[in-house]
């Protein structure tokens, strides 16, 4: 083929600093050397001790005094005592439970080395939640903290019965998502096995011993009396050609809802992070586009923003991006008040970046958010649906930058002169 020939790799306008944050963030875990092993017991014992709970009761009853958690991104550490973790309700609860997942971002641009930095697999439709087993029970958790079940597996320490191995105070903690359909626990993260923290281990090895570990245990068996419902590793790929054609193409158990891209060398972030991305289309998601209430996409991009000290208006991101501002009249008349999450539709006017640096917005105020609701959006959500609507990020465009990869890492050919 001649250089002339060679498909470009797709190459938009920056519209964020994604790639930046991303070095950063590697940049960052490597200087960091939290306790990884007593914030995995903390999470365990929160997830563990409600249990007694009824899982129907509404987490925004019994509301009590708590004290007041820590907005930085350490607010998951140890520094929180598990007992306080335990009688947090309603909004409190929702946030503080949310922050353990590790939760990617929105793919709004397409990251360097993909083809050898990253991995990709087919994400599950489903609910997303903590599974720890310990002290023989198991126990899931969804992102707002309230139980989705209660139940005997074949998890360590996951079940009371004759012959169980291990020490008794060991517990496991897997990220999942509940397919609800073949009523499959679908593994697709492990940050906690046998009591072993891999909070700081790369993707690479915690994926290594996702596959491996949940093999040997009986979780991925059909269920029984002491094991209610199957676990299941989800699939990985390297993100080059053959890999993405697997995770975007492939015939899989479960139905897909987008694809989600790990960078190798990613520690377990908890929060928002730019190394791990989701990304989607008609082809792999039933919800690229959000839904109003009737399921129906509707005809002006609806976003949530939270409220602040002087009436700015921001995203979830840390630190959080300004999208505008509301002056003091118009809050006061409509009682709104730092914190609140705001609804606003983007108008004609859309979304307007310069030089990957958000500059200004045209947003209708549409009310007060829904009080489920526990976080605003993060830009990374709002661009992707921006250009979900008007110019999205197409599979051809990853491929595409796959292809110029191996084009570059291929060594020059030599002519030999006779």
């Amino acid at each position: 083929m001649a250089p002339h020939e060679i498909r470009r790799p797709f190459k938009r306008r920056p519209i964020s600093d994604q790639q930046k944050r991303r070095e950063l963030s590697l940049l960052r875990q490597t200087q960091h050397r939290s306790d990884a092993q007593q914030r995995a017991r903390n999470l365990a014992s929160s997830v563990i001790s409600l249990q007694s709970s009824s899982p129907d009761v509404d987490p925004e009853i019994l509301s009590e005094a708590v004290p007041e958690l820590d907005e930085g991104t350490e607010s998951e550490s140890s520094n929180f005592d598990v007992r306080q973790a335990s009688r947090l309700r309603g909004p409190e609860a929702r946030k503080w439970f949310a922050r353990q997942l590790m939760l990617p971002e929105w793919m709004i641009d397409v990251p360097d080395n993909l083809s050898q930095d990253w991995y990709v697999l087919a994400r599950p439709a489903g609910k997303r939640c903590f599974v720890v087993s310990s002290d023989g029970t198991t126990v899931s958790r969804v992102r707002n903290g309230s139980i989705l079940h209660h139940f005997p597996s074949a998890l360590p320490g996951g079940a009371r019965k004759k012959g169980a191995s291990g020490p008794a105070n060991s517990y496991s903690i897997l990220d999942c998502i509940f397919h609800e359909s073949d009523q499959t626990y679908y593994v697709i993260d492990m940050v906690c096995w046998r009591g072993y923290s891999l909070y700081e281990c790369t993707a690479e090895f915690r994926f290594f011993w996702m596959q491996s570990k949940l093999a040997e245990t009986g979780a991925c068996d059909p269920p029984s009396f002491y094991h209610k419902f199957r676990f299941s590793a989800v699939p990985f790929y390297n993100c080059d050609q053959s890999g993405l054609h697997s995770a975007y193409t492939g015939s899989l158990p479960y139905v897909k809802d987008g694809l989600l891209f790990y960078n190798k060398h990613a520690h377990y972030h908890t929060g928002n992070t730019p190394l791990v991305l989701i990304w989607k289309d008609e082809s792999c998601s039933q919800y690229v586009i959000d839904t109003d209430n009737n399921g129906e996409v509707p005809n002006q991009q609806h976003i949530v923003l939270e409220l602040q000290e002087e009436g700015k208006l921001v995203t979830s991101d840390d630190p959080p991006v300004p999208f505008s501002c509301l002056n003091a009249d118009f809050v006061k008349q409509s009682g709104l008040s730092s914190g609140s999450l705001i609804r606003f539709a983007i108008g004609d006017g859309g979304l307007k970046c310069v030089d990957g640096r958000f500059e200004k917005a045209d947003l209708q105020y549409t009310g007060v958010s829904n009080r489920a609701r526990a976080f605003a959006d993060s830009y990374s959500k709002i661009m992707f649906q921006y250009m979900a609507r008007h110019s999205p990020l197409k599979v051809e465009d990853l491929a595409s930058t796959i292809s110029h990869e191996n084009q570059q890492d291929k060594p020059p050919e030599v002519e030999m002169s006779d």
